[in-house]
């Protein structure tokens, strides 16, 4: 515990030291600072292998974001509230945990070559013993959902619908199905409605981990 936050002072240091190079390299809300952020990079996986970042401008003229999280992975939550909860008073920057929900929720994703549109999904959800368990449906669903930029898509759509921490935390099971040709008809809703839905059953959830199926 010492060790993990010496390196954790260490980062921040290295942060008060470099990022105004950082900022300088921005280019249509664009870090161009590649070692840097290598460097960054290096330093958070010294901490916990699961340790994400990445910088936003807020609302387009804003203080920047750099946000932290930990790719999916609760057993790291803890990790990335302790590294913010550490971190120093620096102009023009703040430091976030995790993605938050995003207003309004793009309609469309650009990922590459691929533009994947939010209405193209649809969502299942249910409690069992205080558990929620969320289920994805999609046309012509892929037999390798890693090879699938609609899948990474998705994970953006959620956290922009319910926030990164909900979907670590709450989110017992996510599941992916293929869309049925009547989804009404079996009780499916759009996924653009998921935020609605799940804040009217948020309190009825316990906080748990996230596994993929």
């Amino acid at each position: 515990m010492i060790k993990s936050r010496e390196k954790i002072q260490g980062f921040w240091q290295q942060v008060e030291q470099t990022i105004d190079r950082v900022l300088d390299s921005e280019s249509n809300n664009q870090f161009d600072a590649e070692s840097l952020l290598l460097e960054y990079s290096e330093s958070l996986r010294s901490i916990d292998s699961n340790l994400t970042f990445h910088f936003e401008r807020e609302d387009g003229e804003g203080s920047v974001e750099m946000i932290f999280g930990c790719d999916g992975y609760p057993e790291s939550i803890s990790t990335v509230l302790s590294l913010v909860g550490a971190a120093p008073d620096i102009g023009g920057v703040r430091f976030v945990a995790f993605n938050h929900r995003y207003d309004p929720v793009p309609g469309c994703i650009n990922l590459g070559d691929d533009q994947v549109e939010l209405n193209e999904f649809w969502f299942g959800m249910r409690l069992e013993g205080r558990r929620c368990h969320l289920d994805i449906y999609m046309q012509d669903m892929p037999k390798n959902l890693e090879l699938e930029p609609r899948v990474e898509a998705v994970m953006i759509y959620l956290d922009a619908l319910i926030g990164e921490y909900d979907l670590m935390t709450r989110v017992s099971t996510l599941d992916w199905f293929s869309l049925p040709a009547d989804p009404l008809d079996y009780g499916l809703k759009p996924l653009s409605g998921l935020r609605d839905y799940f804040d009217q059953l948020r309190d009825q959830i316990d906080l748990i981990g996230l596994t993929y199926h």
